[in-house]
């Protein structure tokens, strides 16, 4: 029987005869049906993903295994463009719109032998922190059906969770892939701004999103960034950097790190005190595994979330008024024949309430009056934590938090309260600021049976220290 550890070990076993694509597809396909109360894919390519697997199967016969990712089933969150299938964002607007292109890292992904499964179900416009918010029903999280899987890559998250695929790839603007991670159990890892392309990626706020990776291990994260980051042609805020052998220098680690941590993330009254407990023994337990980690004092953790929504919902504003229903998507039926009424009812209709809030939000900051005082010092915060940021990684290699202050929360508990949702993402919201990679790593399970994890960050392009740190720290659950 398939089973499914590593894509090392799933390699090695493709090699040696014990198993074939054809049989991880099929294992993927019939985990998938068994599994579809969860909600976690909008499509599944079936027939597809066999086929592949038959022509990957058979080129091994010949000559081997060529790609990184060969014959590796991953699965891609709504909002990456693959092309000839459809690709919605979970929103009524996109709902019947097919891609004409592949996004990047799809093509990139394809080039090393990967099969794609399907695409998977997400906040709608990857706007949300609970995955409530899709437009085709939300995703359970697989541990407690009764609890969110986060957001806003929840669908991708539930998948490698649930044992739906081997990897899949999300999107993060704020912890939209650490949040759902820490929920899930799983390793979600948000690199650099500009490490991936962002071409082909449905764009919330450009500055922002980062294309991100969801696993069950540190190793396979890193060969799945190995083969996703680098230049592109297309993306002129992509890095020109050398992609490092992620994968293969991973072991190259140093026996110690300077690592810090917010004194004001652990003594912040909303967050857990469980999770507070074990994260305060988990640092004992590196220091006494010979790591340095000390406490850093960081006043403006209050100011990361207000400035993260202005600044998010204003490049929102802008972003999402090409769907205006006239070049493609929904369009709604004015029988008057206004082009006004036209617009008005067809965003109306095709986005959901927490789309339009965050529209309005970003148009509001951007207006006459109000620019100054709202997004012109959202950007003074931005700046200010960039260089702060830099004075911390000139003297420690890390920095860890908790990822979210709380564990899953229960289906519809916060879908009333927008404010106290937002506030959920105050400790992923820093990264996605100021440009730096984060990782959430699975270390730790809640006296209520539900996992959570630990978020590490490094300076910006320090994918490679990160991943390391982030596999020693694994060993020492």
């Amino acid at each position: 029987m398939f089973r499914y550890s590593t894509i090392k070990d799933y390699h090695n076993a493709l090699q040696n005869g014990q198993t074939t694509c054809v049989e991880a597809v099929r294992f993927y396909i019939d985990a998938i049906n068994a599994n579809t109360h969860l909600n976690a894919f909008l499509e599944v390519y079936r027939e597809e993903a066999m086929k592949d697997a038959m022509a990957l199967d058979a080129a091994r016969t010949s000559n081997g295994i060529q790609g990184k990712l060969h014959g590796v089933v991953i699965g891609l969150k709504d909002v990456l463009s693959h092309k000839q299938h459809h690709l919605s964002a979970a929103s009524r607007i996109l709902e019947n719109f097919t891609a004409i292109y592949n996004a990047t890292v799809v093509e990139k992904l394809i080039a090393e032998g990967a099969i794609i499964i399907g695409r998977q179900n997400c906040d709608e416009f990857a706007m949300g922190s609970s995955n409530e918010n899709s437009a085709f029903g939300p995703v359970k999280n697989a541990a407690d059906n009764a609890r969110v899987p986060g957001g806003s890559s929840g669908g991708s998250a539930v998948a490698v969770q649930a044992g739906l695929c081997m990897a899949s790839l999300g999107s993060d603007t704020g912890g939209s892939v650490r949040q759902p991670a820490d929920f899930c159990g799983v390793v979600g890892l948000k690199p650099s701004y500009g490490r991936v392309s962002r071409y082909g990626l449905i764009a919330y706020a450009s500055s922002f999103d980062q294309v991100g990776i969801f696993a069950s291990s540190v190793e396979d994260a890193a060969l799945v960034l190995e083969v996703i980051a680098g230049a592109d042609k297309f993306d002129s805020t992509v890095s020109q950097n050398q992609v490092p052998a992620y994968a293969a220098e991973l072991d190259g680690d140093k026996p110690s790190y300077k690592i810090a941590y917010f004194k004001e993330a652990l003594e912040h009254p909303g967050l857990d005190p469980v999770i507070r407990e074990q994260t305060e023994s988990f640092i004992k337990k590196l220091t006494a595994e010979g790591h340095t980690v000390e406490a850093v004092d960081f006043e403006l953790l209050e100011h990361v979330v207000p400035a993260y929504y202005i600044l998010t919902t204003a490049e929102a504003s802008s972003n999402l008024s090409r769907f205006d229903g006239v070049k493609f998507g929904h369009c709604a039926n004015t029988p008057n024949g206004n082009l006004d009424e036209l617009y008005k009812a067809t965003r109306s209709q095709g986005f959901g309430k927490e789309v339009q809030r965050r529209i309005m939000l970003g148009t509001f900051v951007l207006s006459a009056g109000y620019f100054d005082a709202y997004f012109a010092k959202a950007q003074q915060v931005r700046r200010i934590l960039l260089e702060r940021t830099k004075i911390i990684f000139s003297s420690y290699d890390a920095i860890i938090s908790p990822t979210v202050p709380s564990v899953a929360f229960k289906l519809g508990e916060k879908s009333d309260d927008p404010v106290e949702m937002f506030l959920a993402d105050i400790y992923t919201v820093f990264a996605n600021l100021v440009g730096i990679p984060g990782i959430s790593i699975p270390l730790f399970k809640h006296p209520n049976g539900m996992p959570f994890g630990l978020q590490v960050m490094t300076s910006q392009f320090e994918e490679l220290p990160l991943l390391r740190l982030s596999k020693k720290l694994m060993d020492y659950r």
